[in-house]
C-alpha cells in the first residue's frame, strides 16, 4: 500500500504565493553572512524562497522582504548578481 507523502510548501518572498519547494529558488545567507542563490537547495545557512521569475525577485527587493528575512542590508550588487543568475538559469 503506497503512502502519500506531503509536498513541502514554501512562500515566495516576491509574490507571496505558497508553492511546492521544488518550484522555487532558495536565497541563502551563509554563516559568514554572504548572500547568494542556492540553485541546489543544499547550501548551509538561513534560507528564503523566490520564484524562478526575475519579476518576483524585483518585487521582493522593492519591498525589502529578503532583507527582513535575513535581518541585514543587502547591497545592490548582490541583487544584480542574483537577477543575472536567475535569467541564466531558465
Amino acid at each position: 500500500m503506497p503512502t502519500s507523502r506531503s509536498i513541502p510548501m514554501r512562500k515566495c518572498t516576491g509574490c507571496n504565493e505558497m508553492k511546492p519547494k521544488k518550484e522555487l529558488v532558495r536565497v541563502v545567507r551563509s554563516p559568514e553572512g554572504e548572500i547568494s542563490l542556492d540553485l541546489t537547495g543544499k547550501k548551509a545557512g538561513r534560507g528564503a524562497y523566490v520564484c524562478h521569475n526575475p519579476e518576483c525577485l524585483s518585487m521582493a527587493r522593492k519591498a525589502k522582504r529578503i532583507e527582513r528575512a535575513f535581518s541585514c542590508a543587502i547591497p545592490d550588487e548582490v541583487y544584480e548578481k542574483m537577477e543575472d543568475e536567475l535569467k541564466n538559469d531558465r
